[in-house]
């Protein structure tokens, strides 16, 4: 492939896919223009991806033709068949493909620089010779190494931050699939290594611009592999949210990073929008469960033992309630809010969730859902799963929007959440969760919560008030199981 001068309308192209992957971004921060977001988005990368073609010499068309349809289809496939349940391990994946895709362009344009129209300078024979790059291959010299001009740190970088995307990712797909366990891994002295290891990689970036061996980029590559790894296996499955989006971030900077290296524009602006986005939604993950970024990335959180499980959550007094009992106080209520959490996605419970509430609503009840930022395992889980099921776009709020109304609601329906409405985030100090936002279903008249048993507890490894409230019904089962037969005794 041989690159020719940008012509004016190849840029004008890439400025209309920009805005294209702009208004993608605007689309997909609501469920009611998420679609319209998507469309944005996929018109924005045919635009980017066929000027590109243009404007390149290509001698084998046909094979990318053919892988582009190959991957196409898989992912035709995948997104087909793929359960919404199983979205956070696609994603996952998804940004894994993404970083090696950027490892292996950086390998690419380094083995062979004047097929990618890299500018830089050939050693010949001991001295250093310009060479016209589109006829260095043919030059009737002995080419010794080649020297790179100012790709070299954007192609480290695009490398290094490629490898992090790729193990880290795989981590966090085994992880979110139940392949490895969801539990913190410390490796001892791990936050010695892992700093030592990322200074080495900005080290040899760095070197990287004297001296361009294939040892140097190598051990980039190699030690990029095993600081992802590392950074990701120490955090809890429940910090996934933060870690999905995170990771995101980082596939976005190793495009925009080749982007620079292969002065490609699309690639710069696409890969700015994500890192940019994925960084700021990060942030506001890591607000929302009053963490810092830097804490979430050290891993380790909620690895503490568990000093509150056990007999000592026993003894305190709670009340169990049936399917009928719910059902008696849901069809008497007049306002009920349902807040749903993972235990609801690992029971695949949002379409019975959804019949449940159209049965209340026939009742008259007010039904409304109320999503925290982190509940789930990525960035809108809960808000997907809803969406599968075919709730009301209107009947969807953020806590921001809805925390205000327990007060006056009936009942709050708590459905597989825990840390997200555990009142000791307002009110004890030495809670880890302390300061996070919370909904206060503490305030609502009556509180029914599902859960498997009393013996679960949040990421954060520390007991809920909530279940030994004098307004509080538990109701002890498999949260599908249970809203089921609530939704047969609506019937009734």
């Amino acid at each position: 492939m041989e690159h020719i001068a940008t012509p004016s309308w190849a840029m004008f192209a890439y400025l209309v896919s920009g805005v294209l992957f702009i208004l993608a971004l605007r689309g997909l921060s609501s469920p009611a223009t998420s679609r319209a977001g998507n469309r944005y988005g996929m018109v924005g990368m045919t635009i980017a991806v066929v000027t590109t073609l243009i404007t390149h010499e290509i001698a084998g068309l046909a094979e990318i033709v053919a892988a582009l349809a190959i991957g196409g289809g898989i992912g035709w496939f995948t997104a087909r068949k793929i359960a919404m349940t199983d979205m956070p391990q696609l994603v996952a994946a998804f940004h894994s493909l993404v970083g090696m895709a950027a490892v292996l362009v950086g390998w690419a344009a380094y083995l062979n620089p004047q097929a990618f129209g890299i500018e830089g300078v050939l050693a010949v024979a001991g001295t250093e010779r310009t060479f016209d790059l589109p006829n260095a291959v043919g030059a009737s010299v002995q080419v010794t190494h080649y020297i790179f001009g100012q790709s070299c740190i954007e192609m480290g970088l695009g490398i290094a931050i490629g490898a992090i995307t790729f193990s880290g990712s795989v981590i966090a797909f085994l992880k979110l699939a139940g392949k490895m366990s969801g539990a913190p891994i410390m490796l001892p002295g791990r936050h010695v290594i892992n700093l030592g290891t990322i200074i080495a990689i900005l080290g040899l970036v760095g070197y990287f611009t004297q001296n361009q061996s294939l040892w140097v980029i190598g051990l980039i590559t190699a030690l990029a592999f095993i600081i992802g790894f590392l950074l990701i296996i120490p955090i809890g499955g429940a910090d996934m949210p933060v870690v999905v989006s995170m990771l995101n971030s980082y596939s976005g900077w190793a495009a925009a990073a080749m982007g620079f290296t292969l002065h490609n524009t699309a690639m710069i602006i696409t890969g700015a929008l994500v890192g940019s986005s994925g960084a700021i939604l990060s942030y506001i993950m890591c607000k929302a469960m009053n963490r810092s970024f830097l804490s979430v990335i050290a891993g380790g959180f909620g690895a503490a033992p568990e000093a509150t499980s056990g007999a000592a959550k026993e003894q305190r007094p709670w009340k169990r309630g049936s399917a009928e009992d719910a059902a008696f106080l849901l069809k008497e209520a007049e306002s009920v809010i349902i807040i749903p959490g993972y235990g609801m996605a690992v029971a695949q419970a949002q379409h019975v969730l959804r019949e449940m509430g159209d049965l209340l609503k026939k009742e008259g009840v007010s039904v409304k859902y109320a999503i925290h930022p982190v509940a789930g395992r990525m960035p809108g889980h809960m808000n997907v799963l809803l969406a599968e099921a075919n709730v009301p776009y209107d009947d969807v709020f953020e806590l921001e929007d809805i925390n205000g109304e327990f007060a006056q609601a009936d009942v709050a329906f708590i459905i597989g959440a825990n840390d997200v409405v555990n009142p000791a985030a307002k009110t004890d100090k030495s809670s880890p969760i302390y300061g996070m936002p919370v909904f206060d279903v503490d305030k609502a008249k009556t509180v029914m919560f599902i859960k498997r048993s009393m013996g679960g507890v949040g990421y954060s490894g520390v007991d809920n008030d909530v279940f030994y409230m004098d307004q509080t019904m538990m109701l002890l089962a498999d949260a599908k199981k249970m809203v089921e037969d609530i939704n047969k005794a609506l019937a009734h």
